[in-house]
């Protein structure tokens, strides 16, 4: 039995599909590992699941290959019910951490493992395996032993595995994780680059926040085994809904705030928000360090649009492009200010009272904590 047809340039899919992931829960004894997770994942769509360690995004990521078995729950692929599908009945393409190579087997004999399982002629095998070699830039390496290959050779050699016999749906458990910092980022690009040619619903699994921005349509925020947050990386970054997501996305600094009337106030101080606040839960006011500037010694009135917090320089710390700045506040708070590096620029020095501002559009208050039904599409 041969897969569906061929694209054009003879590897990919015919149609990606979306998946549905409905009440899903997951217990490992007393640890609860899903906690009633639903989410709506977009034909075609690249989405990464990002958390921290026992955050329940490789768990969730087990589930929909088939690895794991929910104790209940829906996992739909289109219209089909595969919740009580084992993995190579879910026709998905999988790339795992550690890239699960046949160290035996010639590159060659790797990709063309998963169409032998499929049946497909002698012909077609050599055909596409020489075409999937040329999609991920390893044309002319097909007789060359797995274990002759750098890290980055052979995590192309686990994509072309994964995509040879054309699934719609492809799951990647970090596969990054283990190359160095250079070649993580270039591969970073390059595995972006692969889903938007070959078309099909792609969901990650990283740890790497950064990463997850860079490659994602969408980002779903896992904390304790429930999504905190879904949403493209840009708002995800720009109005985080909760303290961890604010936290754990970016570089941030937090403060605590005081809620009355919905209005917030820091330190005694009213502070002029984008818009007001809804209940009186405690809050926290999150400062990027890029989004604050050093105001002159006479600032304008803040009314005109800038808030204000004053500090003394703690120490000042040299990143090549930039300069970060970490500034004493109040209460023995800390926070910091990211300095583009400019030749000559006069940069504040350990010791010195400072006045830092930030727009009402960078004003970001969140919760501490938020209810959140596992049900976030």
């Amino acid at each position: 039995m041969t897969s569906g047809p061929l694209r054009s340039d003879g590897v990919g899919s015919a149609a990606a599909l979306p998946i549905t992931v409905s009440n899903i829960r997951k217990n490992y004894g007393n640890y609860r590992a899903l906690d009633d997770v639903s989410l709506d994942i977009h034909s075609g769509e690249f989405l990464t699941l990002l958390g921290p360690s026992g955050s329940g995004k490789t768990t969730l990521l087990m589930v929909l290959s088939g690895f794991v078995r929910p104790d209940s729950g829906s996992v739909r692929f289109a219209d089909r019910e595969v919740v009580l599908l084992p993995p190579h009945k879910r026709d998905i393409g999988m790339v795992f951490q550690n890239y699960a190579l046949f160290p035996h087997m010639t590159v060659a004999g790797n990709l063309a493992y998963p169409l032998k399982l499929r049946r497909v002629d002698r012909a077609k095998i050599a055909e596409r395996v020489e075409k999937a070699l040329d999609l991920v830039q390893l044309g002319g390496l097909g007789a060359r032993r797995v274990d002759e290959l750098s890290g980055g050779q052979r995590q192309r050699v686990a994509l072309a595995r994964a995509v040879i016999f054309e699934p719609r749906i492809l799951l990647m458990d970090e596969p990054l994780s283990a190359l160095d910092k250079n070649l993580r980022e270039q591969m970073q690009l390059e595995v972006r680059r692969l889903h938007d040619r070959l078309g099909m619903t792609t969901v990650y699994v990283t740890h790497d926040q950064r990463e997850a921005l860079t490659m994602s349509d969408r980002i779903a925020v896992l904390d304790k085994g429930r999504i905190q947050q879904i949403d493209p990386p840009q708002a995800l970054y720009d109005n985080p809904k909760t303290h961890f997501v604010a936290d754990f996305i970016g570089e941030s600094f937090s403060l605590p705030v005081t809620i009355c009337d919905g209005g917030a106030t820091l330190f005694g101080h009213p502070l002029h928000l984008p818009h007001k606040i809804t209940g009186s839960a405690p809050h926290f006011l999150v400062l990027r360090p890029e989004k604050l500037t050093l105001l002159p010694e006479h600032p304008t009135d803040a009314a005109a649009g800038i808030n204000e917090i004053k500090g003394q320089v703690r120490q000042s710390v040299f990143h090549g492009d930039s300069v970060m700045i970490y500034v004493a506040v109040r209460d023995g708070h800390e926070i910091a200010l990211r300095v583009p590096h400019r030749g000559k620029v006069t940069l504040p020095q350990p010791g010195d009272h400072v006045s830092l501002g930030y727009g009402v559009e960078d004003t970001i208050v969140v919760p501490a904590t938020m209810p959140v039904e596992g049900g976030m599409r």
